[in-house]
């Protein structure tokens, strides 16, 4: 079994650039989905009528994470604040929720991506992206 990333580690990359929120959520989003299996990550976006004339995929308002039994939503405001929640699952149950800052939403990310990436080798492969 392969070694877990450095918990840490993970988390002070996925903390990396998050200065502008909007765009640190939306870069975020879009590499979670990417490195991870599919249906692990749902992103939802609000789109204004500017954006849809452009084509463009507009703002992240929700970022929805699960890894294993642990749910992470990460939900933006129309401020630009960030809002998150770490939940326990089991088979769509929600046994717990917590509400919880950026700063510990990242961390929960961390630990779980962490923890998956043990078990999965795409998980794993999202982690080593996270630290490279």
């Amino acid at each position: 079994m392969a070694e877990p990333p450095d918990v840490d580690a993970l988390a002070a990359a996925l903390r990396r650039d998050s200065a502008d929120l909007n765009l640190y959520v939306a870069v975020l989003a879009a590499h979670l989905a990417d490195a991870l299996p599919s249906g692990t990550v749902r992103v939802e976006r609000r789109r204004s009528v500017v954006e849809r004339m452009a084509g463009r995929e507009g703002r992240v308002t929700t970022l929805d994470v699960a890894l294993g039994e642990r749910r992470l939503l990460l939900r933006m405001d129309r401020e630009g604040r960030a809002s998150g929640e770490v939940r326990h699952e089991v088979r769509g149950i929600v046994l717990s929720r917590r509400p919880v800052g950026l700063d510990e939403w990242i961390d929960a990310l961390a630990r779980s991506l962490s923890e998956a990436a043990t078990a999965n080798a795409r998980a794993r492969e999202a982690a080593e992206r996270f630290l490279s």
